[in-house]
């Protein structure tokens, strides 16, 4: 499963981030390493970013960018 497939409300735990260096390493610099918890908050229309809880605070993703993160509910 992706992060993009949860719904609001829903936490999982990070797998693995399939995507570019230099997007892993700016997830990673916020703190989304493997193992950590997520809880989807809530979500744009129209396929637009994501607004998720990564440890205590709140940040925004782009849907394409959440694609390629891998978790377990």
């Amino acid at each position: 499963m992706v992060l993009s497939q949860l719904k609001v409300g829903e936490s999982c735990r990070v797998q693995s981030i399939l995507t570019t260096p230099k997007v892993r390493n700016k997830l990673q610099y916020f703190g989304m390493t493997e193992g950590v918890k997520i809880t989807l908050i809530r979500r744009a229309p129209f396929g637009g970013p994501i607004e998720i809880k990564i440890r205590d605070f709140y940040m925004s993703i782009r849907k394409a960018e959440a694609d390629r993160i891998s978790v377990v509910v």
